[in-house]
């Protein structure tokens, strides 16, 4: 089987957009990557910021790849013609079965994030120092690398307040990332949850790669009333690295999911978006005690009122 490549290079603040363009297009997740110069002999990086970043999506050559080549073009004509950030010209490639497997693979290294957290592809060696935190993970096609801003400022605030015996709820887990993460650091328990089927079995394989099958569960489904009234009062820390409008969407449902004085970590939020996100986490009740940013992306801390 043969795969068509769909690649683009866009400004960082338009990644959200693109990549959601092209998700649009394949069951196989978007592929985020950015501009990095590698250190320690090829086995590290440095993310080199406020560069241009490529965007990949693969779709399978069977009769409606070149439908979806001509949709994607035409939505990025219109981001171009707006202006406001740059976004280059679409790229194709045919790629067969094997390749397209493998291709994503050279885009990710060694990370190290916060003060001991340390993000291992399941394919690279590594030798941990002492007091590190090292995740194996095996991000497949699904999002959550640990090199998007948004997963970085997630990693760590989970570094900063997850706390042993904690029962944690990652909303949107993707890979799966910020789940194994919380359990790493102690957490007794994680819920993760994601509308994609994609996701959840990236998530379900990376938590067993880890050997945390019993204490993190992945489901596939949305925190919806039913799914909130149900779990009422049960998590001590809720993350949810998705879009500020969903974000607000489901706000009362995150608000009733956490204990008294429990803690929300939001993000993937863009600067400008911030009150889709912000102003119906206040009207559930919720607090803003801290924020963090990178570029135009925001993280922001809440606590539910004891």
């Amino acid at each position: 089987m043969y795969w068509l490549e769909l690649a683009v290079q866009v400004h960082p603040d338009a990644v959200e957009s693109v990549s959601e363009l092209l998700s649009r297009y394949t069951s196989e997740g978007v592929v985020i990557e950015e501009p990095i110069e590698l250190i320690d002999e090829g086995q590290e990086y440095r993310v080199l910021v406020g560069q241009p970043v490529h965007v990949r999506a693969y779709v399978p050559i069977d009769g409606k790849a070149e439908e979806a080549r001509q949709r994607v073009e035409e939505g990025l004509w219109h981001f171009a013609s707006i202006g406001a950030h740059f976004v280059g010209k679409l790229e194709t490639r045919t790629v067969n079965e094997e390749d397209w497997a493998n291709a994503w693979k050279e885009f990710f290294h060694v990370t190290h994030i916060g003060k001991r957290m340390v993000i291992r592809p399941s394919w690279r060696e590594y030798s941990p120092k002492s007091d590190e935190v090292v995740l194996t993970l095996d991000p497949g096609m699904a999002f959550g690398t640990g090199l998007h801003p948004t997963t970085r400022m997630c990693l760590e605030q989970l570094e900063l307040h997850v706390q042993p015996g904690m029962r944690v709820m990652d909303i949107g887990t993707g890979s799966g990332i910020l789940s194994i993460i919380a359990a790493l650091l102690g957490a007794e328990s994680v819920y993760a949850i994601d509308n994609s089927s994609v996701a959840a079995e990236s998530a379900t394989a990376n938590v067993a790669l880890n050997g945390l099958s019993e204490r993190v569960k992945v489901v596939l489904g949305l925190l919806d009333d039913a799914e909130a009234t149900r779990m009422a009062g049960q998590y001590d820390l809720v993350v949810a690295n998705i879009i500020a409008h969903v974000i607000g969407l489901i706000a009362p449902e995150l608000a009733r999911v956490m204990v008294p004085g429990g803690l929300l970590i939001t993000s993937g939020i863009i600067e400008a978006r911030r009150q889709d996100a912000e102003g119906p986490l206040r009207e559930a009740g919720l607090e803003l005690v801290e924020q963090v940013m990178i570029e135009d992306w925001l993280a922001l801390l809440w606590r539910k009122q004891a």
